[in-house]
């Protein structure tokens, strides 16, 4: 099996919210094969302007939480890099970086930071 690449959350949250851009343009582009309904049209246009509206609404809130989020500096890189959760990587070099001292040395898995986890139960 290949391992998976992991990315830190706020580059998560962002490329979700691009995709809902890129998205929103498809849809839009696929009501000009309707141009001869133009109810059918209209309606495609409203749904990819959603796309689009949710993208804004979705960037608005990683730009609110992003200035709330713990900026740390990176062990390997030595960048300023902002950490959500008990673990994340880093934006620069990808190296797993943790908050928990219980978490040290631990292989980086990304089920530490779901609610009621702990290191003891993280393991199975």
């Amino acid at each position: 099996m290949a391992k998976r690449k992991y990315s830190s959350k706020i580059n998560k949250i962002r490329s979700f919210a691009l995709g809902l851009i890129f998205a929103g343009f498809v849809v839009m582009y696929g009501g000009i094969f309707f141009r001869n309904s133009p109810v059918v049209m209209t309606i495609f246009m409203l749904f990819g302007l959603l796309f689009i509206i949710a993208s804004t609404i979705v960037y608005f809130w990683i730009g609110m939480l992003s200035t709330r989020t713990i900026q740390v500096s990176c062990p390997n890189c030595g960048r300023h890099t902002k950490m959500l959760g008990r673990v994340d990587i880093c934006m620069y070099c990808d190296e797993p970086l943790t908050l928990d001292p219980g978490l040290e040395g631990q292989p980086f898995d990304e089920k530490y930071n779901r609610k009621g986890q702990n290191k003891n139960n993280a393991d199975s």
